[in-house]
């Protein structure tokens, strides 16, 4: 028996043809004989591709990350530093707020 060597395709070619199959001109088991795909893998990668499609825009404008616990310490301490600058200057310039 000789085994059987499973084909790997890249992700171009992925979307190559699942893109064409979500444009339906025409139907998944002619695109899928033209390419040499099952047209079941060419049905698997037009739905990975619907499913994922969201994902593209979310990542643009989401929300901010919040600052963690780490952030918010290491903040609080460049405020401290900055108000005893501040003083030091103040008290060398000579003015008195």
């Amino acid at each position: 028996m000789s085994e059987a060597k499973r084909r790997s395709y890249t992700a171009a070619f992925k979307v190559k043809i699942g893109l064409e199959a979500i444009r339906g001109v025409k139907t998944i088991n002619e695109i899928g004989q033209e390419y040499g795909v099952h047209p079941a893998q060419v049905g698997q990668w037009k739905r990975e591709i619907q499913e994922q499609a969201q994902s593209l825009f979310e990542k643009k404008r989401g929300p901010k990350a919040h600052a963690g616990p780490g952030d918010t310490e290491r903040l609080y301490s460049e405020i401290g530093r900055l108000k005893v600058e501040l003083d030091w200057l103040k008290k060398k310039s000579g003015l008195s707020l």
